[in-house]
């Protein structure tokens, strides 16, 4: 996919790439965000067969379900300095090959221990593809569509935990449970780990193919390259886009820590973003698909009906996502955030509200009768409609675009390690939270969710069509 972009570089041929050529460029990116989600949901089938094959402890379950997200916070950190010293494609297939290294590990473990270390690996590739990819989207896309392409990070994230979700599905059934023997003898749960190695062959060598950022190209110097891309992207204004670029980029050396201090230690809007991402995950979103199959278990459904609840939470998310993409450079980042902190509030207080009366049975496991259960399935999948159509996609979209060039990719970085931090504080303390009461849980959801009402309407500024060179 580079050579058209390069090929359209000359004088006589300035036509831009049609619409649907920049966003499978932009869809190469977003196959790190199908792996981060399909890495981070995959364990979702794995859990109940992790403590019977490994005897682990409740503790050792949390860590080793939440392990990767602390490597994603590290891979955070590290892609923004990456990013901009060798490039977002680079950076794409170093990711790649992080994501084929963990996937074979996880599966081939043989203790929680070696387990959880081979998910760090996987999460400090998890890390990366959250900065690189929204990052890249937002530098190649027009402003008239980076709203939209900026989303398919987000869409690209929910197909990825989809796929992970209804594989995990496929392999239990088939093989009758996650601890049966599939395939050449190896335990179901394995090959759940192991389904991850083609996406990731697939995002390395799609990463191969696309152009590098021009932004990225002009502040290394390669102003000649970069002039060719922004022709393929944009056509004849590729000159005056160029210019725009080079004033934003007011020096040639890589971006330090340095430059995003301000008066409170950051700059305010690095603040900012550091508290959209962690909102984000203090609303306890990744809860639904890290522990809904041990979660409605616990209330009484079966492993195979708990998957298959999961399974359709999962499609629930994806076309909320679809919903968010129409509307998000129509509607603006301001107004879908908003609605969705509401709708959140009120969905997760519902949840709260049936978890707290629910009754327990001699293992302490929440029970629903009645209408509850039903209520509590309607609730939840109410909750991640109103997240999936606001502060899943717009949050990745705002973190690509809210930052000025110079800083963008170290910013997001440090924005997004605070997200996979938030990440792993809410996914580590769930398991000693459900033992307290789901109701105790969902309840401190609930207030982070209203909390994120507040922190909008007071912080979040409205980013809808303006040039990245605005900002």
């Amino acid at each position: 996919m580079a050579e058209p972009a390069a090929r359209q570089g000359d004088e006589r041929g300035e036509e831009p790439l049609s619409t649907v050529r920049i966003a499978l460029i932009a869809s190469v990116a977003a196959l790190g965000g199908f792996l981060f989600g399909f890495d981070t949901a995959v364990i979702n089938g794995a859990v109940g067969a992790l403590e019977r094959v490994f005897t682990a402890h409740p503790g050792t379950v949390g860590l080793s379900v939440s392990s990767a997200l602390l490597g994603a916070a590290a891979g955070a950190v590290l892609a923004g300095r990456l990013a901009d010293r060798y490039g977002r494609t680079r950076t794409m297939i170093a990711t790649s090959l992080l994501f084929v290294v963990s996937a074979a590990g996880s599966g081939a473990a043989i203790s929680p221990w070696d387990f959880s270390a081979w998910r760090v690996l996987g999460g400090i590739a998890i890390g990366a593809a959250s900065v690189v990819a929204p990052a890249y989207i937002a530098e190649i896309a027009p402003a008239h569509l980076r709203g939209r392409l900026g989303s398919l990070q987000q869409l690209a994230i929910v197909l990825g935990i989809f796929a992970a979700l209804i594989g995990d599905y496929a392999i239990a059934t088939s093989a009758g449970s996650a601890t049966s023997p599939f395939w050449l003898g190896a335990q179901a749960w394995r090959w759940m780990f192991w389904s991850a190695i083609p996406p990731a062959l697939l995002y390395g060598l799609g990463a191969l193919l696309i152009p590098e950022s021009p932004r990225h190209l002009v502040a290394r110097g390669r102003v000649d390259e970069a002039l060719a891309v922004l022709r393929g992207l944009l056509g004849a204004p590729a000159k005056a886009k160029l210019v725009e670029i080079q004033r934003t980029l007011s020096s040639e050396r890589r971006p330090r820590l340095a430059d995003l201090r301000g008066r409170a230690g950051l700059l305010r809007i690095v603040w900012i973003g550091i508290g959209l991402s962690a909102f984000q995950q203090l609303v306890g979103i990744n809860v639904i698909f890290y522990y809904s199959s041990v979660l409605w278990q616990a209330v009484g459904f079966s492993e195979r009906s708990s998957l298959a609840i999961t399974v359709i939470t999962g499609v629930t998310n994806i076309v909320t996502t679809l919903v968010a993409i129409a509307t998000v450079d129509r509607v603006g980042r301001r107004p879908l955030l908003i609605a969705g902190s509401i709708g959140m509030t009120l969905t997760l207080g519902a949840m709260a509200a049936v978890f707290g009366a629910a009754g327990e049975d001699a293992a302490g496991n929440p029970v629903l009768t009645g209408a509850a259960g039903p209520a509590a399935l309607l609730a939840a999948n109410l909750y991640v409609f109103c997240f999936g159509a606001s502060w899943g996609p717009v949050t990745w979209v705002l973190l690509g675009e809210m930052f000025e060039n110079r800083i963008r990719a170290l910013a997001l970085s440090i924005a997004a390690a605070a997200q996979w931090v938030a990440n792993f504080l809410v996914s580590a303390t769930f398991p000693a939270l459900k033992a307290a009461g789901l109701g105790i849980a969902y309840g401190l959801y609930t207030a982070a969710a209203a909390a994120s009402l507040v922190f909008v309407v007071a912080f979040i500024p409205e980013t809808k069509g303006k040039e990245l060179e605005e900002m």
